[in-house]
């Protein structure tokens, strides 16, 4: 990938050069840096205030009380997994971390989630359990209430109103989740 776009790059300059065109790339080129810094800096205060509200909603318990409740959603989709398995719990916490926008703070129990249920598969090739495939299809449908990242380039953007993408956001993703459980409940019923 990185040899993909190192030419890419390559291509662009050497076209700018031969067109005249160096000094509005050069241009772009910081411009872009520029507009690159404000952006990252503008999401890590978006990232620090969001994961430091599920650190505290795992803390207090919040989390675990969300695991409970989703215990027969997690029974429907994984019913080979025990209810109070870790992978469970990893599962829940990285389900409640994508509803609420939280793609960052979903990753690491999402690994840890995807290690545990390669565990509890006992295949000792690199070959995907049911379950795992589940996961992975329904974490990437991602469901989610508040689409943080969206509002944040929207507000960096300039937009009027940037949390008017969370009533699109909400119906697009509860599409693409249902698309997805029908397609796993398909998938796993045609493999038996």
């Amino acid at each position: 990938m990185n040899l993909l776009w190192g030419i890419m790059i390559l291509i662009g300059v050497v076209f700018g050069a031969f067109h005249g065109g160096l000094g509005s790339l050069t241009e772009a080129a910081v411009s872009a840096s520029k507009e690159a810094v404000s952006l990252a800096i503008t999401m890590a205060g978006v990232i620090a205030m969001w994961s430091g509200l599920m650190e505290i909603a795992q803390e207090t318990g919040l989390v675990q009380a969300c695991t409970r409740r989703m215990r027969p959603l997690l029974c429907f989709l994984f019913p080979h997994l025990v209810p109070d398995s870790r992978a469970n719990e990893l599962i829940a916490t990285n389900f409640i971390a994508n509803i609420f926008g939280l793609g960052w703070a979903a990753t690491p129990a999402g690994l840890e989630a995807m290690q545990e249920l390669k565990l509890l598969s006992g295949e000792k090739k690199a070959v995907a359990s049911k379950e795992m495939c589940t996961f992975l299809v329904l974490n990437i449908s991602s469901l989610q209430l508040i689409p943080v990242n969206m509002i944040a380039y929207r507000s960096q953007y300039g937009s009027t109103n940037p949390s008017f993408i969370v009533g699109p956001g909400i119906l697009a993703t509860l599409v693409s989740t249902f698309v997805a459980v029908v397609l796993c409940k398909i998938m796993c019923s045609i493999s038996k």
